[in-house]
């Protein structure tokens, strides 16, 4: 609470919201992998590795329970804090929305009202400094995130297609779509053949990373009303 408090202070807060995560069912239904690489994590734990973690997950839940004594705190089974944090970015007007989190996907959320700290390297990313971060427009950073995938998340990359690649590649053919439409691509580089060989995993990337177009259907109708319930109560 203190942090938070620090961080509210820091940028002026009028309001704050905090987001938990609680997984995602949307993505699973699509991708039945998602994630899946942590629960081979898990299995290896120690015994006294687990019995740590369930120990953190007990606080994490009571601190959780403790923050919402003074703050609207949103926490949905089977819904990312990714998602609540993009449908409250896109369906409420606030005038300058600071995003809180280490997590870069977040970014797919920046406009000229949406910026973002990261507790981690204590830096900002803003329409602004976008360029000190990336060597593309905000625009494509989805198609960056979609031909790169993310292995923390299971995210399947596009074999052979790294971050330069990935900038090449949107530069000559444009969007993940302009690049799904190339498809096949003539070309005897093993990335080239790579990227034909898994071009509708590119479109199975959009739902999986667009936070922007799918944040509803992944929280959900019921949530989403909680959401607009709490907010414009």
């Amino acid at each position: 609470i203190r942090t938070i408090e620090s961080l509210a202070k820091s940028y002026k807060a009028g309001t704050i919201i905090v987001c938990a995560d609680g997984g995602s069912s949307y993505r699973k239904e699509i991708y039945p992998e998602y994630k899946a690489n942590r629960k081979e994590r898990y299995a290896e734990q120690t015994e006294q590795e687990a019995k740590e973690f369930e120990m953190f997950m007990a606080e994490f839940q009571d601190t959780l329970t403790l923050i919402k004594q003074k703050y609207p705190v949103f926490h949905f089974r089977g819904v990312e804090a990714d998602d609540i944090a993009a449908y409250i970015t896109l369906n409420f007007d606030f005038d300058d929305c600071w995003l809180v989190s280490s997590d870069k996907d977040w970014d797919l959320l920046i406009n000229d009202k949406v910026s973002r700290f990261s507790t981690v390297t204590r830096k900002e990313t803003t329409v602004h400094n976008w360029d000190e971060h990336y060597d593309f427009e905000i625009e494509d950073y989805i198609t960056f995130k979609c031909l790169t995938g993310y292995k923390g998340d299971n995210v399947p990359v596009v074999p052979g297609v790294g971050p330069k690649r990935a900038v090449q590649l949107m530069e000559q053919y444009g969007s993940v779509f302009d690049i799904y439409d190339a498809c096949p691509i003539d070309g005897k580089y093993k990335y080239i053949q790579a990227l034909n060989e898994n071009a509708e995993q590119l479109l199975t990337n959009v739902e999986l990373m667009d936070l922007v177009t799918y944040s509803e259907e992944a929280i959900g109708k019921e949530n989403t009303e909680v959401i607009h319930k709490t907010l414009e109560g």
